[in-house]
C-alpha cells in the first residue's frame, strides 16, 4: 500500500555514531519504498550555515539524500529550530525541496497541517522571543556574515544555556499549548496534524469546534529512530533498529 514517511528531531552529529548508521540504513531502506519523505525540523544537531557543507559529515548526510531523491522519492525539508538557517546550497546538495512552517496537504483523502512544533509552545515567550528576531532576514544576514568558527562558537554556547534553563522550565511551558493548537486547526481547516519538536511522540485526539481532530508528534531520533508511515488506513510509528 502506497505510503508517505515523516521524521523529525534527528539532531544528527558525528559524535552519535550509532543513531547516524540507523539514518543512512533507512534511507537505503524502508525509505526507498515512500511515496515521499518529509523532514519536520531539526535534521542536524545545529547548522551554522550552508557554508558547514565542508564538513566532511554533513556533506555525508547531503549526498545520501540526494541519493534517494534520485532514486525517485522527493524529500521535503521543513525548518527546525535548530537549523533554520538552511538555504539554497543545502537544498542544492541535498535535492531536497523547502517547506513553510506550516504547511498543508492532502494525504490519501485527509487534509493534513504540517509543523515542527515550536510555533506552538507558546507558553515559552523567552523562545518566541527569539524565534521572531532570528528568522529575520536582517538578522540572518548579520550572523551569517560572520566566521564559521565563531558562529559554532555563538550557538554551541546558546546551547549550553538554554540545556541549564530547561533543568528550571515547566514540562508544562516546554509542551505544546492546546490553545494553540485548537487555533493551528482553526486556521488551516485541517483534521490532522503533524508535528515535532517536543520529543514526546504520542496521538492526541482534540476536539475543536465539536470536531475531533489527531494530532501525532513525531519522535526524537536520541535513543532510536523511528518514523511515522502514513496511509490511506492512518498512521503507524515504526521503530527502527
Amino acid at each position: 500500500m502506497p505510503y508517505t514517511a515523516f521524521i523529525s528531531d534527528l539532531h544528527l552529529s558525528d559524535s552519535r555514531p550509532e543513531i547516524n548508521r540507523v539514518f543512512f540504513e533507512f534511507l537505503r531502506g524502508p525509505a526507498r519504498t515512500a511515496d515521499a519523505l518529509y523532514i519536520l525540523g531539526d535534521l542536524f544537531e545545529y547548522w551554522a550555515g550552508d557554508d558547514d557543507l565542508v564538513d566532511p559529515f554533513n556533506a555525508r548526510v547531503a549526498a545520501a539524500l540526494k541519493e534517494l531523491v534520485e532514486a525517485g522519492v522527493p524529500v521535503y525539508l521543513m525548518h527546525g529550530n535548530r537549523d533554520f538557517l538552511m538555504f539554497d546550497g543545502f537544498v542544492r546538495a541535498a535535492g531536497v525541496r523547502l517547506l513553510p512552517d506550516p504547511a498543508i496537504l492532502d494525504l490519501y483523502g485527509t487534509r493534513t497541517v504540517l509543523l515542527h512544533g515550536d510555533t506552538l509552545c507558546t507558553e515559552d515567550k523567552r523562545y518566541q522571543k527569539f524565534r521572531r528576531h532570528a528568522r529575520k532576514r536582517f538578522w540572518q544576514r548579520v550572523f551569517l556574515a560572520q566566521p564559521l568558527w565563531f558562529r559554532k562558537f555563538r550557538i554551541e554556547r546558546a546551547r549550553v544555556r538554554s540545556d541549564r534553563r530547561k533543568l528550571t522550565m515547566g514540562a508544562e511551558i516546554m509542551d505544546v499549548t492546546p490553545d494553540a493548537v485548537e487555533q493551528s486547526f482553526r486556521d488551516c481547516g485541517c483534521v490532522r496534524m503533524i508535528h515535532g519538536h517536543t520529543h514526546r511522540p504520542a496521538r492526541h485526539v482534540h476536539m475543536v469546534d465539536g470536531r475531533s481532530r489527531e494530532r501525532w508528534v513525531l519522535a526524537d531520533w536520541y535513543k532510536k529512530g523511528q518514523y511515522l508511515r502514513v496511509s490511506a488506513e492512518g498512521c503507524t510509528p515504526v521503530d527502527l533498529a
